[in-house]
């Protein structure tokens, strides 16, 4: 098994892609600003995931990307609230992501929680 196989990593890396061709609606004004910190933020939580994972024979610092990529996921939430709040987004299109990346915070929070299903020694 490897970090692409966790559930976590799929959700996520698909919500990073979603908000990638969705942002590219954004209009021009907003490159350096929601556009590029929505699209760092979401492949934030991805690159963390992975790091974590690699990190298993680290128990602290598997904890400790985990909840970097915890982090970063509500900050990926709240630049999508901006950008449906600006109009940018559909109001399925917001639905839809909240509900996945509520998701991926509790994976996230199970793997925190219980390292040891995912190869942790204690």
């Amino acid at each position: 098994m490897d970090f692409k196989s966790l559930k976590s990593y799929h959700i996520a890396f698909e919500l990073a892609m979603e908000i990638f061709e969705i942002s590219k609606r954004f209009p021009k004004e907003e490159t350096y600003s929601l556009t590029d910190q929505i699209r760092r933020s979401s492949r934030s939580v991805c690159f963390n995931i992975a790091e974590a994972y690699r990190k298993r024979s680290y128990p602290n610092h598997f904890r400790s990307k985990l909840r970097d990529s915890d982090s970063e996921n509500p900050e990926t939430q709240s630049w999508w609230h901006f950008a449906n709040e600006c109009g940018y987004i559909r109001k399925l299109e917001f639905e839809d992501f909240n509900t996945k990346s509520e998701e991926v915070g509790k994976l996230l929070n199970f793997m925190i929680n219980n390292p040891g299903k995912f190869g942790v020694k204690a």
